[in-house]
C-alpha cells in the first residue's frame, strides 16, 4: 500500500534526513538511498491545532501535530493521538485526513 513512512541515508557519510531529495545535504552525494522507516519513535514537541488551515479541515479541528523523532535519526512532523507528550514512545499509523493517508502517531502500548 501507500502507507509508510520513507526517509533517505547517504551511502557515503551515513546521514539520514526525511524531505526527499536528490543528493546529501551533508557531503552532496548524488546517489542517496530511500528506505522505509519502522514507524517508531520518541514525541519530541506536541501542538494543538484549534483553527484549522482551510475551511475543508475545519471538521477535523481541534487535533494534535507532533514532531517525533524516529528511530532512524530523523524528525518528521505529523499528525498525533490526543495527549502525548514529550518523551512518549509512539509509533505511527494510518489516518484518513482531508481525502489523503497521513501518519498519526500513536503511544506505544
Amino acid at each position: 500500500g501507500d502507507e509508510g513512512i520513507a526517509y533517505q541515508s547517504c551511502p557515503a557519510c551515513r546521514t539520514t534526513w526525511y524531505m526527499r531529495r536528490g543528493f546529501c545535504p551533508s557531503c552532496g552525494n548524488a546517489s542517496p538511498a530511500t528506505i522505509q522507516a519502522s514507524g517508531n519513535g520518541v514525541v519530541y514537541s506536541t501542538a494543538m491545532v484549534t483553527r484549522a488551515p482551510t475551511e475543508a479541515l475545519r471538521a477535523y479541528a481541534p487535533y494534535t501535530i507532533v514532531l517525533v523523532d524516529c528511530t532512524e535519526g530523523f524528525r518528521v512532523m505529523a499528525h498525533g493521538e490526543a495527549g502525548l507528550k514529550i518523551g512518549d514512545a509512539v509509533i505511527a499509523t494510518y489516518i484518513e485526513f482531508g481525502g489523503r493517508k497521513v501518519p498519526r502517531f500513536c503511544a506505544m502500548t
